[in-house]
């Protein structure tokens, strides 16, 4: 955003009520996040139904192709959580398929450029650490439920390398513990940082193509190559939408493994 010259990136990631206000203490305030993240699960429930027709063999038609990308997105996430936790994973799936669909759907949707019909630019809800954050927590929670569910107090030899003489494994333990106490935070952090760097990024670059073609002469060569940086940043925002969800979803994949499988 910019307000005369002054150049305001951070205004796109303010919270704003909708319906309500925050100034009158009313625990029910309608906001920007809230309306995009309804957004966002009314595309996936949407994107989801035309993988319930279960045809057998889906017909070469729009419904057919539809029904194919949803089991084919289906199919591929449950290859990954198969391939990272073995015969179990089927019981983590569900989970790992929400956390990789509801990630994929919000960061591309919060680089669409609906902002070009007028008053309807997105909110990217995963440039919020809330939604990151909380959904990291629910991963851990259930790496935690398993790991004491499955194996008790023996779950803490986690951090202990096997075949370490007693006084590496003394000196290892504190190590490995503080490394698995990072891990939800690191996991949440990741794809908060990526979305919310790249859109300061596109709002800065953004601004230096208007203020180059204000500024009329030898601005307008700034304008162009700040375009083309701007082109740029969307399409790899764009791969990097993608790239976030996959990392999240194998890594809540893998620390299953550790709590499932320990050594």
């Amino acid at each position: 955003m910019a307000a005369g010259a002054k150049i305001d990136p951070m205004h796109q990631f303010v919270i704003e009520p909708i319906f309500g206000s925050f100034q009158q203490n009313n625990p029910f305030v309608f906001t920007n996040s809230a309306l995009w993240t309804l957004i966002v699960l009314a595309a996936i429930w949407l994107f989801m139904l035309g993988g319930m027709r279960r045809e057998l063999a889906p017909q070469p038609n729009w419904q057919g192709r539809w029904q194919v990308a949803v089991e084919g997105l289906i199919s591929f996430v449950d290859d990954m959580v198969g391939a990272s936790i073995g015969p179990e994973g089927k019981k983590y799936l569900p989970w790992v398929f929400t956390a990789f669909v509801f990630l994929l759907f919000a960061n591309l949707m919060g680089n669409m450029p609906f902002g070009i019909v007028g008053a309807a630019h997105p909110f990217t809800v995963t440039s919020q650490f809330t939604f990151t954050g909380v959904m990291s927590l629910i991963s851990f929670a259930i790496v935690l439920g398993v790991g004491f569910w499955k194996h008790g107090l023996h779950f803490f030899s986690l951090f202990v390398p096997p075949g370490v003489h007693w006084i590496g494994k003394v000196l290892l333990f504190p190590i490995e513990f503080i490394s698995f106490l990072v891990r939800p935070f690191s996991l949440g952090l990741r794809p908060f940082i990526a979305m919310f760097a790249g859109h300061i990024l596109v709002d800065i670059f953004g601004n230096f193509i208007v203020q180059g073609l204000n500024a009329g002469g030898g601005g307008i060569g700034v304008s162009i190559l700040a375009f083309l940086f701007v082109a740029f940043i969307n399409i790899l925002e764009l791969l990097v939408a993608a790239i976030q969800a996959y990392v999240f979803a194998i890594l809540t994949a893998l620390y299953i493994n550790d709590a499932v499988n320990l050594h």
